[in-house]
């Protein structure tokens, strides 16, 4: 069948094992000094290693794969223990992976395994835990603004329409000699001065590296735009969320494909939308 799946460089790994300990489904093992996913059995494709890889060496890509097995998994998570199992449950709820999450629950059932309640409410609130970081509740208050919306007046610095990905055609003529900011989709609402510090002269492209389920589309696209058009520097900004460092895979896979060398600025914009 096909289906999303990790895909490992070897080239760029450079055998940290950071992805390790956040793959508790065990698909990913340290051979011969780089990090080697073991079994399409094991891979559930949802990426939750992707942002602890410091080289950027994983991505997610859509291949021929043997059907993800939840109890085949379930195997190798009980070995590690309660945080392990903890940590796996977290990873299907907080990526709406119901049919998996009941697969889980039943195999921990039949092998008369129990976890703590306390770590049953983490799972089932986000209160805490290990779960993805862009899936937890969080309420940050208001803010103290001095400025009311009677005195402040923010231009706006959009040049140009469509800005997502999935929309634009790669041959409109408004990215020829132009600056591009590609962003993550949850970035302008999160940081409040993104027109005037990075959409200023430049054009746009957003997409959810996460939610819009076309990596390979995007790379196709990007790739397009790259190559037909003098880029003159790519500014991306991605939200601090794990899975939004694939919005940095996309653009730097795009680039290599596209056979040109273009400067790149990489920012990124916590919850509480400050510029780290």
């Amino acid at each position: 069948m096909k289906r999303k799946i990790i895909e490992i460089n070897a080239d760029i790994c450079n055998g940290c094992g950071l992805c390790i300990p956040n793959c508790p489904e065990g698909a990913i093992q340290i051979i011969d000094n780089k990090a080697r996913l073991v079994s399409d059995l094991f891979c559930d494709g949802l990426g939750a290693c992707l942002g602890h890889c410091p080289e950027g060496a994983i991505t997610v890509t859509e291949r021929e794969a043997a059907e993800y097995d939840e109890k085949k998994v379930m195997d190798n998570v009980v070995k590690g223990g309660d945080h392990v199992i903890k940590a796996h449950l977290e990873h299907l709820e907080s990526h709406a992976q119901e049919e998996f999450l009941k697969q889980a629950k039943e195999y921990l059932r039949d092998k008369n395994i129990e976890i703590k309640e306390e770590k049953q409410e983490n799972i089932h609130t986000h209160a805490g835990g290990s779960g993805c970081p862009g899936m937890k509740i969080m309420d940050f208050g208001a803010k103290n603004n001095q400025a009311s919306e009677a005195n402040v007046s923010v231009r706006s610095e959009l040049t140009q329409w469509p800005i997502q990905l999935k929309l634009l055609n790669p041959q409109v003529p408004f990215f020829d000699n132009s600056d591009i900011v590609i962003a993550a989709d949850g970035v302008p609402f999160a940081y409040a001065n993104f027109h005037q510090k990075f959409l200023k002269g430049k054009k746009l492209i957003i997409f959810c590296p996460k939610l819009d389920d076309a990596y390979e589309e995007y790379v196709t696209k990007l790739t397009a735009i790259f190559k037909n058009n003098n880029i003159k520097s790519i500014t991306i900004v991605h939200m601090e969320v794990p899975c939004c460092s694939g919005t940095v895979h996309i653009v730097k896979e795009s680039l290599k494909k596209s056979g040109k060398n273009i400067e790149i600025k990489d920012y990124t914009i916590s919850l509480k939308g400050e510029l780290i």
